[in-house]
């Protein structure tokens, strides 16, 4: 039996919704928190093409933003032409969840592919518990 079809990892960030929306929908931020996409060359498109931290391996990227639900949707592949969402990003006002107006919960959502093995699978899982972290931190301190 395989481990998980999905993961989620959520953290309260002290920053308003749509702030904190805005910079996880900028391609150009993508670098600095995703393990999986470090060193980005982004297309005059909005491709994106960045490299694994962890393995070297190259992966392309789209960023789909839903600015009214504050939903993004990374389509995720190995070939520009295939691109699949695998990776979904959710920030809710701190309102919505009792939190104050300047606060927010920032969620990953990462599903499974069938492709994946257990050690790739629990390779990303980590990592988004992490980057979560890391994304709190930049937002926080300014540097993003």
């Amino acid at each position: 039996m395989r481990a998980g079809q999905s993961h989620i990892a959520s953290i309260t960030v002290n920053s308003a919704a749509e702030n904190v929306f805005e910079r996880m929908a900028d391609a150009a931020n993508l670098h600095r928190w995703s393990f999986g996409t470090w060193k980005t060359e982004i297309a005059a498109d909005g491709l994106v093409l960045g490299t694994s931290l962890f393995d070297g391996s190259r992966i392309f990227v789209r960023i789909d933003k839903d600015e009214a639900r504050l939903i993004i949707d990374y389509h995720l592949g190995a070939d520009p032409k295939k691109l699949v969402p695998r990776i979904q990003l959710r920030v809710v006002p701190g309102g919505h969840v009792g939190l104050g107006d300047e606060q927010s919960v920032l969620t990953f959502i990462a599903w499974r592919s069938e492709a994946m093995d257990d050690d790739r699978w629990r390779r990303l899982t980590a990592a988004h518990e992490m980057e979560a972290v890391l994304v709190k931190s930049l937002i926080e301190s300014g540097q993003f």
